[in-house]
């Protein structure tokens, strides 16, 4: 099984990154973790697409995702919504082909250091990443980062570990 993971932020110390690479290495000890810093894109638009088409970051970036049997990615955000440099990227990358998704199979995460642990930006995704033929295997959102995660560890409080594994588990029996 072939799995890349990102973090959907352009943050050096995303908390989205290290949970979506932990749980990454959970389901596929070679799975490569992609930073979104590595991707750099002009702000979209149609005139600009015009003048320059599509910039190579953004084919690199679709031929990573595409190769890949399992996509993990944890959704940061930013005032209920995707952040500025995910949603650039989707901007640029969904302009290649309307199912930009299809058949991909993705385990959908979010966290956050509030109570609510990203559910803006994942209920936002649960909607808007089928309608490009994405497949959702599973998704799961953590609240309170920093009290309910470890590096080494994982997570920490008994009742979202329990629900986690569950999920991971669930994953490595959809992708046998």
């Amino acid at each position: 099984m072939k799995t890349r993971a990102f973090g959907a932020s352009s943050s050096e110390h995303s908390i989205n990154k290290r949970f979506a690479h932990y749980t990454a290495l959970q389901l596929d000890p070679k799975a490569e973790l992609l930073d979104l810093r590595d991707f750099p894109l002009p702000v979209f638009s149609v005139d600009l697409e015009k003048e320059i088409g599509i910039p190579p970051e953004a084919r690199n970036f679709i031929s990573k995702i595409k190769s890949a049997d399992l996509l993990v990615i944890s959704l940061a955000e930013h005032n209920g919504s995707y952040t500025a440099a995910f949603k650039n990227l989707f901007d640029w990358i969904s302009r290649t082909e309307p199912k930009l998704f299809a058949g991909m199979k993705m385990l959908l995460l979010s966290t956050s250091t509030g109570q609510r642990g990203g559910l803006g930006v994942m209920e936002a995704a649960l909607i808007r990443f089928p309608i490009h033929g994405a497949d959702i295997i599973a998704h799961f959102s953590l609240p309170k980062f920093s009290e309910n995660f470890d590096e080494t560890d994982g997570i920490t409080n008994p009742e979202l570990r329990s629900t986690y594994i569950e999920i991971l588990s669930e994953v490595k029996e959809i992708m046998k």
